[in-house]
């Protein structure tokens, strides 16, 4: 239960011309005092300390995690490259966090400079073995600053490389290279200490580090649900990578191992959600592209291999889900390669699929007939993923790909590969299943435009442009809420028993829509979600934003009784469908009216189900007879409904969440079964339900 707290409450310039005047004394004063003292050049990895954001996206949680994804991401690139087969993640209690892979080991010979290319690669940056085509072919780390950021953002570091027959390991306190002696006292030297011996055949690298948290923000911290998914993804990325993840700060924790097989069609297998309309379709292509590089000096074009890897369905919802990838790394900002995708979608879905569609040909007269993006991708779920060396990014988090040519690449992919599965490489049915969704989100789209230009058009002869029957409030905003309830008989109690400052009321004069199985055109069609959508304002659908709803509080108040659940259960569905956000953010309640009112002393006295009526009874000495039962809000009067359903201080709201909404909607459908006017489908149910009686007594 969640009780609602009460709400609490250019000059203009002259253009005239004047004449010129002397620049204005509060100017500061010109002086020598900016010189060549003044410019500061940061070496090394104080530029990092000086700058995180620009390099980890950000001092909370984010730029956190982002630290562990640049150590992980290199395990992950020696496997992409086939040099390793597991990765170990470990959270430890101390705040650190170890990543250990069985790869390669990083180099430990020495550099000219007498530095071994251990140290280098963790105090320099834009030093590694990613640049040009020696040790990677293609990679996920390509700016060679995600060890060294690392360790500049960290207190302590310690690295040990298994190669050689040696393990080897070098520590970092405080960004200095050095070792610890057997007295525990900390020596700075750039010699790597050689811990034990061990099999010539055994490789691979160790890093555990401790984030320092002077720089991190208070707040940020390590969750691990986030790595989970990481973890996963970079599996599905690299099939028959092993990844052990162990959270040690929980008693009681045990490693979790993540290991897929199928590449990217397991993945979208995974993220795939309810029924299906198509089966993944798998895309594959290899192609070359020409870019201009700096090589020795001199700006020189060169040829790069991309390899495009596309897997793709549709489902029956509506959601959207596209993942990309450059190499091993997640592009959340998608990139040259999604669009490219996106682009070769649209043509195929209005050149191939869809232009013959007979349901189109009325609305070809007004050029409304094609597809948009939006209507191409409702239900989409897929991923794109493009390897390729030296991959240009968008900032060193690598969030957004900016290779120009790489579009043009996927797009042909995209468009060869999907013509030919309309053409005949997919199911006939799951063809034009999924022509006829795509034709469907066409005409919805179009009608819903229609319907809400004709709505504003009509709204624009008022002077709100609300609804009518509204009792709207004076103050909006967070602190505000929209009382809906079922019919004038309820209105008329609620609207007295408000508190006018705040409180709005919406009654509901007809039956609410089954958003559940309605269609988008006849939700808006729809009196009763019109006006709760118009009073709202904040849209619906796609569309919907929560930030722009006039109220902070939703409350549904209904009766009591079967046909008060009905209502509640349909207005629920139509929020679940067009306005979830309100759900998601906890906005809406459910009001939880008494059944039953007595007076004790004088004093009225509630009880909200016949359990507690009787508790109430025994407590009081009030036999049940001298109680009263309120059949619906429309019986109470203004002071019983103000105290027991609109006083902030003395009501019950209960808070709806979006498994409320799933049950609603199921209930909505059963509703309908029971009480429409299907009569076969009502006896079907009836009768596969009735397992336990005599079929021949039942009267159907």
């Amino acid at each position: 239960m969640a009780t609602a707290r009460k709400a609490t409450e250019k000059k203009a310039v002259s253009t005239a011309k004047k004449k010129p005047t002397k620049r204005s004394s509060t100017r500061k004063s010109s002086s020598n005092d900016y010189d060549q003292s003044k410019i500061q050049v940061l070496e090394g990895l104080d530029a990092v300390r000086k700058r995180p954001g620009m390099y980890i996206g950000g001092t909370g949680s984010e730029g956190l995690h982002h630290l562990v994804w640049e150590i992980i991401d290199n395990g992950v690139d020696e496997a992409a490259g086939g040099f390793a087969s597991s990765i170990d993640v470990t959270l430890h209690k101390d705040g650190s966090i170890e990543v250990a892979d069985d790869g390669r080991g990083i180099p430990i010979g020495k550099k000219p400079d007498g530095r071994t290319a251990l140290e280098v690669v963790f105090t320099e940056l834009h030093a590694g073995g990613k640049f040009g085509s020696g040790a990677y072919s293609a990679s996920g780390g390509l700016h060679g600053v995600g060890a060294s950021v690392v360790n500049a953002l960290s207190s302590k570091l310690v690295t040990e490389v298994d190669r050689d027959g040696f393990t080897w390991r070098l520590v970092f306190l405080e960004r200095e290279p050095g070792n610890y002696l057997s007295s525990g006292k900390f020596k700075p030297s750039s010699k790597l200490a050689k811990v034990k011996k061990i099999p010539k055949n055994r490789s691979g690298t160790r890093v555990r580090f401790w984030p320092d948290l002077d720089v991190f923000d208070s707040e940020a911290h390590i969750e691990s649900e986030q790595i989970r998914e990481h973890v996963a993804r970079v599996c599905f990325l690299v099939p028959g990578l092993k990844v052990v993840f162990h959270d040690k700060r929980g008693k009681g924790s045990k490693p979790e191992t993540f290991v897929a097989n199928g590449g990217l069609a397991d993945y979208v297998d995974h993220l795939s959600i309810g029924e299906t309309i198509t089966d993944i379709v798998t895309i594959h292509d290899e192609a070359t592209f020409e870019e201009k590089v700096p090589v020795d000096g001199k700006v020189s074009t060169v040829t790069r291999p991309c390899t495009i890897d596309i897997a793709a369905r549709w489902v029956k919802g509506f959601d959207t889900t596209v993942v990309s990838f450059v190499n091993t790394i997640p592009t959340s900002d998608g990139g040259t390669h999604v669009a490219g995708f996106e682009r070769a979608l649209s043509r195929v879905a209005n050149e191939e699929l869809i232009a013959d569609a007979k349901k189109l040909k009325k609305l070809a007269k007004h050029g409304d007939d094609r597809a948009t993006p939006n209507d191409i991708q409702e239900g989409l779920v897929a991923a794109v993923k493009v390897t390729v060396p030296e991959p240009q990014f968008k900032g060193q988090t690598k969030q957004e790909l900016g290779t120009p040519a790489i579009r043009n690449l996927v797009y042909e992919t995209t468009k060869s590969g999907f013509t030919d599965w309309i053409a005949g490489g997919g199911k006939k049915i799951q063809v034009n299943a999924l022509r006829e969704k795509i034709t469907q989100a066409v005409i919805n789209r179009v009608a819903a435009k229609q319907q809400l230009d004709a709505r504003r058009k009509a709204a624009n002869l008022t002077s709100t442009g609300m609804p009518d029957k509204l009792a709207d409030c004076r103050i909006h905003g967070p602190d505000s809420e929209l009382l809906i309830v079922e019919g004038n008989s309820a209105a008329g109690p609620a609207k007295q028993g408000r508190d006018a400052e705040t409180m709005a009321v919406l009654p509901l004069r007809g039956k609410v829509v089954n958003a559940g199985k309605a269609s988008l055109k006849q939700v808006i069609e729809n009196t009763e979600a019109q006006a709760l959508i118009t009073a709202i304002g904040a849209g619906s659908g796609r569309d919907f934003d929560v930030g722009q709803s006039r109220y902070g509080r939703i409350i549904i108040l209904c009766d009591a009784d079967v046909d008060g659940s009905h209502i509640r259960c349909l207005l629920l569905t139509l929020i679940y469908h067009h306005m979830r956000p309100l759900l998601e953010a906890g906005m809406v309640y459910a009001a939880q009216p008494p059944l039953f009112a007595t007076k004790h002393k004088g004093e009225p006295v509630y009880a909200y189900d016949d359990a507690e009526r009787e508790t109430i009874s025994e407590r009081i000495g009030v036999p049940f007879e001298k109680w009263k039962r309120f059949k619906g809000l429309g019986e109470m009067n203004v002071d019983e409904l103000a105290e027991t359903t609109l006083n902030p201080a003395t009501r019950i709201l209960k808070r709806m969440n979006m498994d409320d909404g799933k049950e609603a909607q199921r209930a909505a459908k059963l509703f309908d079964v029971l009480m429409g006017s299907d009569v076969a489908t009502r006896k079907e149910y009836i009768v596969s339900n009735s397992s336990l009686i005599d079929q021949e007594l039942l009267d159907i």
